[in-house]
């Protein structure tokens, strides 16, 4: 049996405002799950062999910038140059990335909002969009998706949850566990995963927006990453 998407409910980290150390706390959890389940790892291993020296790289929903600063250590350790700008539509967020950054000259941290990047037609490489793209629903879904193919010249990288009942489950136990002080990851982890997707549904957006060579791939724990290029 299939688990509907829910459509139309807000996650609590999305509110305007937040108490700050509650906020870093509950960024730390995104942080930790993307680390210990794999996301971080599945997306950074699909950059692997297309993060060119002296690549031009943009991260959309950044969070705490982790994806961003796991990219420069990788490109570091292997004497390549690149260039990440880390952007969030949320300022606390966009406050709390530019700080864990500080002193990690590859990557610059702004405010901006998805929906209307402020960056020229074909300024980056490579776009990517991890663990945000379940925030938006119906149409705002596809322009999202096509802002990213805007400003990009290469590639496209989306990473997700895969939206089935293992992982729900494995989310409200997390929930009722590790999370279980946390009031914002405690309510938007489960919901997170009924937000999510299923491969078929990643793969349509991308399509439905004209993404060319549109491929998308399961990844240990419970996780999607679609990778295509602009149309």
């Amino acid at each position: 049996m299939t688990l509907p998407r829910l459509e139309g409910a807000a996650e609590r980290l999305d509110a305007p405002r937040h108490d700050g150390p509650t906020l870093e706390r509950s960024l730390d959890h995104v942080a930790a799950v993307n680390r210990w389940l794999g996301g971080r790892h599945a997306l950074v291993r699909a950059l692997a062999g297309r993060l060119s020296d002296g690549a031009a790289v943009l991260d959309i929903g950044t969070g705490s910038a982790d994806l961003p600063r796991a990219i420069a250590r990788w490109a570091r350790r292997r004497g390549r140059t690149v260039t990440i700008t880390a952007v969030d539509v949320h300022p606390q967020i966009a406050a709390v990335a530019a700080r864990r950054t500080e002193g990690e000259p590859a990557i610059q941290v702004a405010a901006a909002n998805g929906l209307r990047l402020p960056f020229a037609d074909a300024a980056f490489d490579i776009a990517m969009l991890s663990m945000t793209l379940h925030h938006f629903d119906g149409d705002a879904q596809l322009r999202v998706l096509a802002e990213m193919a805007r400003v990009v010249r290469r590639w496209l990288f989306v990473g997700e949850l895969h939206r089935n009942r293992p992982s729900y489950l494995g989310a409200r136990l997390l929930a009722a566990t590790v999370w279980r002080r946390d009031p914002l990851t405690r309510h938007d982890g489960p919901m997170s995963v009924l937000r999510a997707f299923r491969p078929d549904e990643l793969r349509s957006l991308a399509e439905r927006v004209g993404l060319r060579d549109v491929v998308v791939r399961r990844h240990p724990l419970f996780r999607l990453v679609l990778t295509a290029r602009p149309a």
